[in-house]
């Protein structure tokens, strides 16, 4: 993998800024550039995510199968409700690598999720050899390995409880799980959480290691945090939709208009490579690795005074 430099703001017309989710509730920051008085004007965003530009990045480097990129990406998302691990500037080791049609597949993600997850416990080890303080009886570490579960499996454990509760009861049974399939229509009739339609693919069926018939191939880690005694997000990945689960994702989301775009273009001509990638927030590792309460203690941001006020309340740091 190679460490690549990315884009703080993008063309609108490009197509490869993250609207994060499908029902067009978070919008980028836009503004016009007018450019020569105007004769060559430029309607640009600020990123929300890299997921698409990564893609399309993979063939401007010339990646081949198994190879790939890593980015130091920073974002502003202006629509999130500002909280213990939520901000509006967000920082991320985004990765990206390229695959064959062969690697779409559970067991190929799962792979990945493992080296990934092998990666952020060496990480615990490493702070915790050059910080001994960090290791206390008060604060478990995490665990040696991940449980993996898809997200039909949690709402079938814990039916009568929203999504929120489900995952923070999944993680006190289990205190570093992969959630498979996030994005896909559940039983109940609704997706475990929404996800964007063209980049990772959560419509593809599969099977679960029971037999049950399922849909996703992505996911997220997530962890308990014994400091906030919530559930924890590290990172969300998966591998990328082909032209054909691009399509039919766009048509249950009602957003065909976006075939029209340079990257859905790319992708239905099959112009960039097939991909699985993903982003490990640079904060939130940070936070849980540090034992700390909030985001604002590792990471300079904005933040409501009524929340600056609480956690100052209760001895909290919060950085200015």
């Amino acid at each position: 993998m190679m460490m690549v430099s990315v884009p703080l703001i993008v063309d609108v017309d490009s197509g490869v800024n993250d609207l994060l989710d499908r029902d067009g509730s978070r919008t980028p920051i836009q503004f016009h550039i007018s450019n020569d008085y105007d004769k060559n004007p430029v309607e640009a965003q600020v990123v929300q995510a890299a997921t698409k530009w990564k893609r399309m990045a993979l063939k401007q480097f010339g990646m081949k199968t198994g190879e790939g990129l890593v980015t130091d990406m920073r974002a502003v998302r202006k629509d999130y409700f500002l909280d213990h691990d939520h901000s509006a500037y967000v920082d991320q080791w985004d990765w990206e690598i390229a695959i064959t049609e062969e690697q779409r597949n559970l067991n190929y993600l799962t792979e990945v999720v493992e080296k990934l997850w092998k990666v952020l416990k060496g990480a615990e080890t490493h702070v915790q050899e050059m910080f001994p303080q960090l290791k206390t009886d008060k604060y478990p570490d995490m665990p040696e390995k991940l449980t993996f579960i898809h997200a039909e499996d949690i709402l079938e454990m814990y039916p009568d409880l929203p999504r929120k509760q489900r995952e923070t009861e999944l993680v006190k049974k289990y205190p570093a799980v992969f959630i498979y399939g996030i994005g896909h229509t559940l039983q109940d009739g609704y997706p475990h959480e929404l996800r964007a339609a063209d980049y990772d693919d959560w419509i593809t069926p599969t099977v679960s290691r029971e037999g049950k018939p399922r849909h996703g191939l992505n996911g997220d880690i997530l962890v308990w945090n014994p400091v906030t005694k919530r559930r924890h997000e590290l990172t969300s990945m998966g591998i990328r939709v082909n032209a054909e689960t691009l399509q039919q994702q766009l048509e249950i989301t009602g957003q065909q208009h976006f075939l029209e775009m340079p990257y859905h273009q790319a992708l239905l001509n099959n112009d960039i490579p097939l991909s699985i990638g993903g982003g490990i927030g640079q904060s939130r590792t940070i936070m849980l690795l540090l034992k700390k309460a909030h985001l604002g203690e590792v990471s300079v941001s904005v933040w409501p005074k009524a929340l600056k006020d609480m956690c100052r309340e209760k001895n909290i740091h919060v950085l200015e």
